[in-house]
């Protein structure tokens, strides 16, 4: 297969027919009809089902599509690479986080940056916590913030943040008039909160586990900000990271401290004995900044308290 076979399947999968995808990459309609035919026959199976102008994707496209996807970006990232080497620059920088630090937190920090090392080209993307790891351990990318643990060989841990997870209710709630939410009050009620039971969810079922009481409903989402916007349409109460509540403010909802410290960590990743460029080295310590500006009482630790941490929130 060639990197023109697979813009042509991304490009159907993204428009949804030929005819578009055609447009999309200045193609026309037979150029990409073919580029997917041969791809189909180098796979050995269907990508699409046809139906006129309109192609439906097979299961097998879907499971083709990420991996496919991470390709091309990884070309144009090296089309990227080579600009900058030719034009005798370097002034980039690409960093990478879970949704809550990416909306939250980076873009403060790159904001703080003095003008004369903000980098010319910046690509700050959202991705799930074992995607963050995955991406800094391939060095496709230079910084990372990602929840914890972090236990990979491989990752030069800066620093790890720790702040308290907080509850975002409507306004109008009767609930928000409470300075402090109680743990015996939020289980009576229905709760917003991250699906993924190895990272922030454990936290938040170890502490209702810990109270003593009833454990509440919950609702499932994957990130903070979607867990809030349920909240906000009165769907029940998130419980979410402070940096999503505080750095994303949304109009509508109150944000309250909970009664029990369920703790948020996350810590600030790169490659293990990767060289840093002066801007990455400069914007650590901005970003430790920026997360203080946003949570004043926001706790700094070393990287070598990791595991200490790990064991007060996960032993039984």
């Amino acid at each position: 297969m060639d990197l023109r076979q697979l813009e042509a399947f991304a490009a159907v999968m993204s428009a949804g027919s030929v005819t578009a995808a055609g447009k999309m990459l200045g193609r026309s309609q037979p150029t990409v009809t073919r580029a997917i035919q041969e791809l189909e026959q180098e796979l050995g199976f269907a990508l699409f089902e046809r139906s006129g102008p309109k192609v439906t994707p097979t299961h097998k496209a879907f499971m083709m599509y990420a991996e496919v996807e991470s390709a091309l970006l990884g070309v144009r990232n090296i089309r990227l690479r080579a600009e900058h080497i030719v034009r005798d620059e370097n002034h980039q920088i690409k960093l990478v986080a879970i949704s809550a630090l990416a909306a939250g937190l980076l873009p403060a920090a790159l904001a703080r940056l003095p003008e004369n090392l903000r980098p010319q080209q910046i690509q700050l993307q959202s991705m799930s916590p074992e995607n963050v790891v995955q991406a800094v351990l391939s060095k496709t990318m230079d910084l990372g913030a990602v929840s914890l643990p972090l236990e990979h060989r491989g990752l030069d841990i800066h620093w790890i943040g720790e702040a308290p997870c907080v509850a975002v209710l409507p306004a109008t709630s009767v609930l928000a008039s409470y300075a402090e939410l109680p743990m015996e009050l939020l289980a009576q009620q229905t709760l917003i909160t991250m699906a993924n039971p190895y990272r922030f969810r454990r936290r938040v079922d170890k502490a209702f586990h810990d109270a003593g009481g009833p454990m509440p409903h919950m609702l499932d989402t994957n990130t903070s900000l979607v867990a809030m916007q349920m909240a906000r349409v009165g769907l029940g109460i998130a419980l979410v990271d402070p940096f999503t509540a505080m750095g994303v403010p949304l109009e509508g909802v109150v944000v309250r401290p909970i009664a029990c410290n369920v703790p948020f960590f996350f810590g600030l990743i790169s490659a293990l004995a990767s060289p840093l460029s002066d801007v990455t080295r400069v914007l650590i310590d901005e970003i430790a900044i920026s997360a203080k500006v946003l949570l004043p009482h926001m706790v700094m630790h070393e990287a070598s308290v990791h595991d200490a941490l790990l064991q007060s929130i996960y032993a039984e």
